[in-house]
């Protein structure tokens, strides 16, 4: 059933995943070739590291270890001189799948493609949501299309201790990062779906966890679309399509095994959809995706028209006994003669 409001939620989000979703491999790639490390022997090792630290009986997250294992790197030696900025600069040598970053601008387009959508005042909306590092999505082509970015952040040169009581704080020539600032793994994704749907990300003082009614929320659930890569994004899908978004699958072409994983996604409920990670407009991917926000579109436009019928009163009538016609605002307009002869009975 339509919702019954006067002014109906008019923004649609598509949330990305980011690596072999909107990239083919894994965006460290550059930094591997940066300062010439085996790329393979760094994820081996990171495979490896919740088993070797089990043994020594500590605890890590398999998403997230690899940003520790970065910062080993950097540490000593291998990756020495890893600054926030490098990150920034290679990040332009990420190279996306076919159809973008255009398709993100054609998915723009679609909310005036339409005067009943202009009339509206749709928007689109499109947020990166990775556990890969924001300050490379943030310096890859896709940035400029993208309305917000969420990711892994490092911080360099931390504060030190009791740096409140220090006056003047000691200098240090090195921009390396140290620290871990922010971490995103594939369960705190659904925090930021969170944020976008109550509009923290835009307005500071809501409260992600604060309690909200659904016709507060900026972008409600069913107004999202979240297109990721795999397994590892369950926990997002399932948050999606239990509040009545959209779910869809990509996979690299060239990979059986991928497309034999968002099968599986499909026949157990996880999704709605997959097809490759091609975004050109000709592809099942393309079409797919612009066919939702068009229903999206679509269903905001009824969902504004119906809450208007229900919400707006006609304006008052004058009744004339001498006539069977009522006057409104100058006009006149014929009504069943025999409301007036029962009101003569």
């Amino acid at each position: 059933m339509a919702q019954e409001t006067l002014h109906a939620p008019n923004i649609i989000a598509c949330l990305w995943d980011f690596d072999k979703t909107l990239i083919p491999g894994y965006m460290q790639t550059p930094v591997f070739r940066h300062f010439d490390v085996d790329e393979q022997q760094f994820w081996d090792e990171v495979n490896v590291l919740p088993e070797r630290y089990e043994e020594r009986g500590q605890t890590v997250s398999r998403d997230t270890i690899y940003l520790n294992h970065l910062l080993s790197y950097v540490k000593h030696g291998p990756m020495k001189g890893l600054t926030n900025r490098l990150l920034f600069a290679l990040g332009k040598e990420l190279e996306f799948y076919p159809g973008l970053p255009d398709f993100f601008q054609e998915l723009k387009g679609i909310v005036s493609s339409r005067p009943e959508f202009v009339k509206a005042d749709i928007r689109l909306e499109h947020y990166v949501i990775s556990t890969g590092l924001a300050q490379m999505i943030r310096g890859s082509a896709i940035a400029e299309h993208v309305d917000g970015i969420f990711g892994c952040e490092f911080i360099e040169n931390p504060l030190p201790p009791r740096f409140l009581k220090q006056d003047e704080m000691s200098l240090d020539a090195s921009d390396e990062v140290a620290q871990i600032g922010v971490v995103v793994d594939n369960t705190i994704k659904t925090r930021y779906i969170f944020e976008i749907n109550k509009g923290s990300n835009k307005n500071p003082r809501i409260d992600v966890n604060a309690s909200m009614r659904s016709e507060d929320r900026r972008i409600p659930m069913e107004r999202m679309i979240y297109t990721a890569d795999g397994p590892s994004d369950v926990p997002v899908f399932s948050v999606i399509r239990k509040g009545g978004g959209r779910a869809f699958a990509v996979y690299n072409p060239e990979h059986e095994d991928e497309f034999a994983q968002n099968d599986m996604l499909l026949s157990t409920g996880r999704i709605h959809a997959y097809g490759p990670a091609d975004y050109r407009s000709s592809s099942q991917t393309g079409r797919w995706l612009r066919m939702h926000v068009n229903q999206i579109c679509e269903q905001i436009v009824i969902d504004h028209e119906y809450a208007l019928s229900k919400r707006v009163r006609k304006p008052p009538r004058h009744i004339h006994p001498e006539r069977s016609e009522i006057e409104v605002e100058g006009e006149t307009e014929p009504v069943q003669s025999d409301l007036f002869n029962e009101n003569h009975d």
